[in-house]
């Protein structure tokens, strides 16, 4: 594990269990501190507690008050420091709709396509 991975925390958003699992071990194996959430309210909670998270994954579709979209935004306007990568098996967001800076990943992705995606964005940003 790298020194620069251990500065890096990141925050997955996944309403399906299995998928939110299977993404939190890879991005945990390649020596990221990782949190994970079923939803954008839970994970609003989680950044206001661990103030370290400087990336979040997180699906578009999800139930409750916000979807990855406004999630994402609102993460923006918060935490400006924060990164996103966005993810959908349904929905392709234009560059526009997504914060700045912010990478798209269509489902089906690989856990070590994320994990790469992620040692990109942290590299760019050291």
């Amino acid at each position: 594990m790298s020194k620069q991975h251990e500065l890096v925390s990141v925050l997955v958003v996944e309403d399906e269990s299995l998928v939110r699992l299977v993404a939190f071990e890879a991005i945990e194996a390649a020596g990221f501190k990782a949190y994970a959430a079923a939803n954008a309210d839970d994970a609003i909670g989680i950044l206001e507690r661990q103030r370290n998270i400087r990336l979040v994954f997180t699906d578009i579709n999800m139930p409750g008050s916000m979807d990855g979209i406004k999630l994402a935004h609102c993460v923006r306007d918060r935490w400006p420091q924060v990164q996103f990568i966005v993810t959908s098996g349904q929905l392709k967001p234009g560059e526009a709709e997504l914060p700045r800076g912010s990478v798209f990943v269509s489902k089906p992705y690989s856990p070590e396509q994320v994990v790469r995606k992620i040692e990109k964005m942290s590299e760019a940003n050291a």
